[in-house]
């Protein structure tokens, strides 16, 4: 099976291109998938018979916030067009990423489901890229319904790990704490946005790159599963984790600016009833390796 992969050359498809070298791994400089017809040459010349979907506008809390117009139009655009062009294209197979920021902003029950995805708003700073991905959620459950495509969706957690996004001004949290920490001298103070007690689940980048291929062959149902791994820490919780392991003499403060969904923590049980028992890299042990690779690669991405 001819696989291709969009956004295969950001941070999880380098990853994902150790596991599955032979799947094919685009870039917005092989095809500008924004451009209709760059999407309907996509198609046109490789003529996959599968698509892994990863392709988007990405960044951190700062960057949703200053910048939804952007997040909202080109995640819209990519989107809608690698799922209407695969249909017409006749691909009978698409797999497509979402994300945790397409869960309302507060729930009733805690951990969410996937049963909960349009129960209710996304959180204001992320409202346009959350909707962008809704969007993509229900343009897949449509093509279902009235093509009986095998098309469907799947929502990772906050992803963290080598080959990171480790710029200041685009980056998620756990790379710009790693920066943050290297950059750091004893005694420093490090600023941090919000106030330390928001909840995350962050999956190390290799185990859903694992998970994905399995995914692929196993997931053909509407449900847009929910990949997380069992912890769930606060943003303190997992400063300490670093700075321990580091052992560097630092304060921490929180600006109390954009805080952000105070929780989005996801029950993994419909995946491990789908996959199998996984093993999660603990937090500990990846955000140590994330910050080793830093250490060593520094300057290659985000500075």
């Amino acid at each position: 099976m001819k696989v291709v992969v969009t956004g295969g050359t950001g941070f999880v498809g380098k990853r994902l291109a150790k596991i599955k070298p032979d799947w094919i791994y685009l870039s917005s400089k092989d095809y500008d998938l924004v451009s209709t017809e760059d999407c309907k040459r996509m198609y046109q010349e490789l003529q996959p018979d599968a698509v892994i979907h990863m392709a988007g506008k990405v960044g951190g809390i700062k960057a949703n916030n200053s910048r939804p117009a952007e997040f909202h139009y080109l995640n819209t655009m990519i989107n809608t067009n690698v799922v209407h062009q695969g249909y017409l294209h006749g691909v009978k197979r698409i797999l497509a990423a979402l994300s945790t920021c397409t869960f309302p902003n507060v729930a009733k029950e805690y951990p969410l489901t996937e049963k909960d995805i349009l129960s209710g708003p996304p959180e204001k700073t992320n409202l346009s890229y959350g909707y962008s991905k809704r969007s993509l959620y229900i343009q897949i459950d449509s093509y279902r319904k009235q093509y009986g495509l095998d098309y469907s969706t799947f929502c990772p957690s906050n992803i963290y790990g080598p080959e990171d996004n480790f710029d200041y001004d685009s980056s998620h949290f756990v790379p710009a704490l790693i920066r943050k920490f290297y950059e750091a001298s004893d005694r420093d103070v490090l600023e941090f946005w919000g106030t330390g007690k928001a909840l995350r689940q962050e999956i190390y980048v290799d185990d859903l790159a694992k998970i994905i291929p399995i995914l692929l062959e196993k997931h053909h149902s509407a449900v847009p599963v929910i990949v997380s791994p069992h912890e769930n820490f606060s943003i303190l919780e997992m400063i300490n984790i670093l700075r321990e392991q580091l052992d560097k003499d630092v304060q921490i403060r929180f600006n109390d600016k954009l805080a952000g969904q105070f929780r989005k923590d996801g029950s993994n049980e419909y995946l491990l009833n789908l996959i199998g028992d996984f093993e999660f890299t603990p937090f500990a042990e990846g955000v140590k390796k994330a910050y080793e690779w830093y250490e060593e690669n520094r300057g290659i991405n985000g500075e």
